[in-house]
């Protein structure tokens, strides 16, 4: 500490300049912010406490060098928020940042490599989907209203296990995939394909859609892993309780007419429903999501009607 720097000794603004580094425009603009207390010489120049004018810039100086803004240093330097969750926050919205930057990255990647006959296709596509977090939105939205009968926190945990969020670093593909499902999802028929897909409901009305929810995701527990192993669709214990929930739920009885009924207008075959779900597998992963779970117990019941 200088001489100039004793704690309880004014200085002008022009010395405070000289002691920090700073230039006199920036610190008169920090008082001019707020973030720098003064008091008015007899001749109206700007005097500073040496000690507590120098703290409160060499942390101003330090915070603006890791990118965080006036206001978030205000509230630092009035006690609103601590330097650590000031620092955190900035961590956070950078986080954000990167990964809007990473999916631009990719989006102009994947019109690049494109060929030039399909150019124009992929452009308008990944325009309607730039934002991954929008999609990521419209995905769920687009179940809750399929689900809409189930109590919301059971929908947040299918949505958790089947719906992918935006890779942080995606690959072209990665971005083609999901700008794809943001088009299907788009498609107001979809959603009455899949909703006739899930809940069937014709000709007979549903009285208990939770109940018939959970009886479905018990199932699931055990076709999944025949789905994994590569097990054909068969009849059996596993197409029994799939009849035997959607009977229950509508208070009707399995029969080989209740089966037919299940199959009328089916919509499993539609290839908007197994586009949707093939490039869900590729952006999950080796996950095995409901709907393969759900094409499994469709085509054993075809199978069985069929025989």
């Amino acid at each position: 500490m200088t001489d100039d720097t004793r704690a309880g000794v004014p200085v002008s603004i022009g010395e405070l300049a000289r002691s920090t580094g700073l230039s006199v425009r920036t610190i008169r603009f920090y008082c001019d912010e707020g973030m720098l207390e003064f008091q008015r010489s007899g001749g109206g120049h700007r005097m500073f406490d040496a000690a507590t004018a120098t703290e409160r810039l060499l942390l101003v100086r330090r915070l603006r060098a890791l990118g965080l803004g006036l206001g978030a240093i205000t509230d630092v330097l009035d006690g609103r928020q601590s330097i650590g969750e000031a620092v955190a926050d900035e961590s956070a919205r950078l986080d954000v940042e990167f990964k809007s930057l990473a999916w631009r990255r990719a989006s102009l990647r994947a019109v690049e490599t494109a060929l030039p006959t399909d150019r124009a296709d992929r452009l308008g596509l990944l325009a309607a989907a730039h934002d991954g977090g929008a999609v990521h939105d419209a995905l769920i939205q687009f179940w809750r209203r399929i689900l809409a009968p189930v109590p919301r926190r059971y929908i947040d945990l299918w949505v958790c296990w089947n719906v992918p969020e935006p890779p942080a670093d995606p690959s072209v593909d990665d971005v083609v995939a999901y700008a794809e499902l943001a088009a299907l999802v788009a498609d107001p028929t979809l959603n009455s394909a899949v909703r006739h897909q899930y809940w069937r409901s014709q000709p007979y009305a549903i009285r208990d859609g939770g109940r018939l929810y959970l009886d479905m995701g018990n199932l699931m527990k055990d076709v999944v892993p025949l789905v994994a192993e590569g097990v054909r669709p068969h009849p059996g214990n596993e197409l029994d309780r799939f009849v035997h929930a959607h009977a229950t739920a509508r208070g009707e009885r399995d029969s080989p007419h209740f089966r037919a009924q299940l199959l009328h207008g089916a919509t499993d075959n539609d290839h908007r429903i197994h586009r949707y779900w093939d490039l869900t597998a590729q952006l999950l992963g080796p996950r095995i999501t409901v709907g393969r779970a759900h094409d499994w117990l469709y085509n054993a019941l075809a199978h069985s009607a069929a025989a």
